[in-house]
């Protein structure tokens, strides 16, 4: 019996419908039974000591053991997380017979904690927005009221009295959250041309940068509340779209309490294992967690035709339209099923919307350059959810196709997303397919692709099963690679040890028949990428998988292409 992850959530999550603290524990099943009831009853004694009676309590048993979630307030999340951390001592000592800490010197630290940690106006300032539904996006450095350009932002030592402020100055602003498996950027970045071409000064956080109209404000990762807290902050924000990756809605929750609408875009395999999240379907409610943050009005985009996010969202879809959810259902195929009806789908070679009026279409496939002629079907995929989303945030049709007609498949538009070059008469293309779904899409994508030999540079980061690697290389076999190149990613061994990723996809891929000798295992990326254009030849087709690297990768690359003109 052992903890493996205890934290503050600091808005609406998995286990909590708005802050608290949740501890994961890793609780071998004999005990489960036993662990739960006591953590639970220490962790209720707790909070009645500190007077927090009404403070809800979800135990979870997920296969290695339990979480406990407990609901806090704002400004006493430290001190939830430690009254979490002390009851799981207490029920661990209470199953396996070992001395507890004394009751009362629990006690009396965690009250001595509560009282540190009280900011009594930073909690009548978010009881305030709150009550009138405003949103606010606090953290430890700044509290935002409001959003982007209708928010006023202070420092956490100069909040105002809730009676000063100007409640009518600061609102909500068309707010989109995006999340799933795959795809969050692509759609993250169709929905903020088509919120650019509407007039709006878009925010939009993703995998690579914080933007904010044509300014890449910051360059990484900024897939989770992070990214988004930025964009919100951003005075010059009219429209805002996030990407909201899955660890960190498992870390912190939602990362702004009222937005318009949120998608979902798919759900596969992929980050099993972290913050008790150990099966595709509890990776689904989990990713879901999002729609929490939907207002009554709010529209919930989702797949028809994605199975696992399709039974997520069916899951709780009574729930959902109680609280005065829309759902807006998408599928390619317009005879999908959907229980509500289809919101958006392909009509005729078009991609269309459906209103009261019926049906209209917005936008040929065709002339979506990112969509390849159709071609790139999980393109179009995002080409319906970012249009079902610009329909819930109020754009226009005109702005819609517009942003369809504009977007393309290149550094600028998409980068790391099918990135095509011509170099010495072969195609070499970049992507970011890093999970069996992903892969599965690019090699849809591949098979409309001519090529006298065919090269894959792939790697993997260390935390995934041996099992995602198997499932991993079953895409890489439907890329029909002549060749693969098999590389370590570094930052990425996360507890593997330097080339043993690699040797596992080699024999994976030996055992489904590529050729051992097909198979060269190399340093990194980098030295993949060189060795693949070094060898290069009229004629091949060179698919250069890039999780990580990506950008040194692209340079050499357009090296390459600049070189062989």
């Amino acid at each position: 019996m052992s903890p493996l992850d205890s934290r503050r959530q600091t808005g609406a999550g998995y286990l909590l419908d708005g802050p608290g603290a949740a501890l994961d524990a890793r609780v071998p099943e004999p005990q489960r039974a036993a662990a739960a009831d006591a953590w639970r009853r220490h962790a209720r004694a707790l909070c009645d000591a500190l007077g927090w009676a009404d403070a809800p309590l979800v135990v979870r048993e997920f296969p290695r053991g339990l979480s406990l979630a407990l609901g806090a307030p704002v400004d006493r999340l430290y001190t939830a997380t430690d009254l979490n951390e002390a009851a799981w001592d207490a029920a661990r000592a209470e199953v396996t017979g070992a001395p507890p800490e004394a009751r009362s010197a629990v006690v009396a630290r965690l009250r001595a904690s509560a009282a540190d940690e009280a900011d009594p106006p930073l909690a009548a300032l978010i009881a305030e927005a709150e009550r009138r539904a405003v949103p606010l996006v606090w953290d430890d450095d700044a509290i935002t009221v409001g959003l982007g350009a209708r928010g006023q932002t202070f420092a956490p030592d100069a909040l105002p009295d809730p009676a000063a402020v100007d409640w009518d100055a600061v609102a909500a602003i068309p707010t989109a959250l995006v999340t799933g498996t795959n795809g969050k950027s692509t759609t993250t970045r169709i929905l903020a041309g088509m919120g650019r071409a509407a007039g709006h000064t878009v925010g939009f956080s993703t995998t690579d940068a914080v933007t904010v109209g044509d300014e890449v404000v910051e360059r990484g990762d900024f897939s989770g509340p992070l990214g988004a807290r930025a964009v919100m902050r951003d005075e010059r924000v009219t429209m805002a779209v996030c990407e909201s990756a899955r660890g960190g809605l498992l870390r912190r929750g939602v990362p702004v309490p009222i937005v318009t609408a949120a998608a979902l875009t798919n759900v596969a395999a992929d980050h099993l294992g972290d913050y008790g999240v150990e099966t595709v379907a509890a990776l689904a409610d989990a990713k879901l967690v999002v729609a929490k943050a939907l207002m009554a009005g709010g529209t919930l985009v989702a797949p028809a035709d994605e199975p696992e996010a399709t039974a997520a969202v069916l899951r709780q879809r009574d729930a959902l339209l109680a609280r005065g959810v829309r759902l807006a259902w998408t599928a390619l195929d317009p005879g999908a099923d959907a229980p509500d009806g289809l919101a958006a789908t392909v009509r005729d070679g078009q991609i269309a919307l459906r209103g009261d009026d019926g049906w209209r279409a917005v936008c040929p496939v065709d002339a979506i350059p990112a969509a390849l002629g159709g071609a790139a079907r999980h393109v179009v995929r995002n080409a319906l959810t970012a249009s079902a989303l610009a329909a819930a945030l109020g754009l226009s049709d005109d702005a819609i196709a517009a942003g369809l007609r504009t977007f393309k498949s290149d550094e600028t538009d998409n980068p790391g997303r099918a990135n095509r070059f011509r170099v010495g008469g072969a195609t070499v293309v970049v992507d970011y397919a890093h999970n069996a779904h992903g892969l599965a899409a690019i090699a849809d994508l591949a098979a409309h692709w001519d090529a006298d030999r065919r090269v894959v540079l792939f790697g993997s980061a260390g935390d995934r099963s041996d099992d995602d690697l198997a499932a991993m290389a079953d895409g890489l076999v439907r890329l029909r690679p002549d060749r693969v190149v098999l590389v370590d990613i570094p930052g990425y061994l996360r507890g593997r040890e330097r080339g043993d990723v690699p040797a596992l996809l080699r024999r994976f891929l030996t055992e489904r028949g590529v050729p051992a000798d097909a198979c060269t295992v190399l340093a990194d990326p980098i030295a993949g990428t060189r060795d693949i254009l070094d060898r290069l030849a009229p004629g091949d087709l060179a698919i250069l998988l890039a999780l990580a690297q990506r950008d040194r990768v692209l340079d050499l690359v357009r090296e390459a292409e600049a070189s062989r003109r």
